[in-house]
């Protein structure tokens, strides 16, 4: 089992930063992808930002320009610096973490509790 533990999550203000973080902790193999995903009221839950290398990143269109995603390897940790915050960015940010299992023959999924972000206009 993995364990996701996120943090950094709040009130601000339309136009501030915020820095959300996830360290993954258990049964954890050497090669996984994190990401970031996000769920607002009456909508569905959406990719924001997920990275399996430094060299490889994806965002969401939306976010692109105003958040960076990054993990340390040696804490198991991935960060998703938002900046430059919008009303629309108001919801409840979850990690989650994917890492083939050979002996199960298929892709785990591991999802945190999730954090609230809200940006007020």
């Amino acid at each position: 089992q993995v364990q996701l533990v996120e943090s950094g999550g709040g009130l601000v203000q339309a136009g501030e930063s915020l820095r959300l973080s996830c360290a993954a902790s258990g049964s954890i193999f050497r090669s996984y992808g994190m990401g970031w995903y996000r769920q607002a009221p009456g909508k569905q839950r959406e990719l924001v930002a997920a990275i399996r290398s430094v060299s490889s990143t994806v965002y969401a269109d939306s976010v692109k320009g105003r958040f960076t995603i990054s993990r340390d390897n040696t804490k198991n940790t991935v960060y998703l610096q938002m900046n430059m915050l919008r009303p629309e960015d108001t919801a409840v940010y979850y990690c989650n973490l994917d890492q083939y299992n050979t002996v199960l023959g298929r892709t785990q999924y591991y999802w945190g509790q999730g954090t609230q972000v809200t940006v007020s206009s």
